[in-house]
């Protein structure tokens, strides 16, 4: 008995240790001046296949929504909401609602 606890014991911990933590999505920004004091900051995610992220305009009692977060900062003043491009929509049976994501 003891042997086989042993066993799965190492097994599991081997196993932890070789684990990976997933990234698959990569960010990237850039800025486009539009005029003397304005920039538009654009923000492109690259998706892995087989994986996706939420819209951020997902309704309460679904999934976690992507959220975008700035710094506050002395250097500039968001004017505006985060906008989107047009994202998939499709009914989710888990959340009983139709859920948009990328």
């Amino acid at each position: 008995m003891k042997k086989i606890l042993f066993t799965l014991i190492i097994s599991l911990l081997g196993k932890a240790a070789f684990s990976q933590i997933e990234s698959p999505v990569t960010w990237a920004y850039a800025a486009k001046k539009v005029s003397k004091t304005e920039a538009v900051i654009l923000i492109k995610a690259t998706i892995d296949n087989g994986w996706h992220i939420y819209s951020l305009n997902v309704k309460e009692g679904g999934p976690v929504k992507t959220t975008l977060t700035f710094t506050p900062s002395k250097n500039y003043t968001l004017i505006g909401k985060s906008i989107e491009p047009t994202p998939i929509s499709k009914y989710d049976k888990n959340f009983d609602m139709d859920l948009t994501y990328f």
